[in-house]
């Protein structure tokens, strides 16, 4: 294990010093990386819009089923059933606390929600400042590298560069076309 721990840590030593020598690469893995995690927030936010959902109807619906044994125990004490009282009052109670159960899960799954939510909105504006530095970094990059004024007059020549007249121009070509005729019967020989 010590051999691919050691070739694991090599190659993400190499790949941070390629990413530190390319910074736009950086930016651009960075940027990669931000946008699935927004993916994964979207698909986290959706899947706990739908559980909080179910959640409401169910406590909707236990919060029916209790008004309703409610009433069925008012009903049997009414009517001096007591065999039915006890029974229904179990019930009730039952469902109270399955609705209580109900009631501590939407809690929760409407804090993860929120909490879901402002980790998106982080997410979308730690991208948008990404975006910012990877246009201004293009924008630098596509910008000609500053000329070091102290070396400018050594690029340039000391005579300043005359256009050739043509009567110079064809004699510089004759002269040239003399020379490689006379290399031409030297190599000849």
């Amino acid at each position: 294990m010590s051999i691919f721990d050691d070739f694991s840590r090599f190659l993400e030593t190499r790949l941070d010093e390629f990413l530190k020598a390319h910074p736009h690469l950086e930016l651009m893995a960075l940027e990669e990386q931000l946008r699935g995690q927004e993916e994964d927030a979207i698909a986290t936010l959706t899947t706990l819009k739908q559980r909080e959902t179910e959640l409401e109807a169910a406590v909707l619906e236990t919060a029916q089923d209790i008004k309703r044994w409610h009433e069925r125990i008012a009903k049997a004490e009414a009517a001096n059933r007591l065999d039915l009282v006890k029974p229904a009052q179990e019930r009730e109670a039952t469902l109270l606390r399955q609705g209580n159960h109900l009631w501590g899960q939407m809690k929760s799954v409407k804090s993860r929600l929120a909490q879901t939510h402002a980790l998106r909105q982080q997410i979308q504006s730690k991208r948008q400042e990404l975006k910012t530095k990877m246009a201004a970094a293009a924008a630098q990059a596509a910008q000609p590298p500053p000329r070091d004024s102290s070396t400018t007059g050594w690029n340039r020549s000391p005579f300043p560069a005359k256009p050739l007249d043509p009567l110079e121009e064809s004699f510089q070509r004759w002269e040239t076309e003399a020379e490689l005729e006379e290399l031409k019967r030297q190599m000849g020989k």
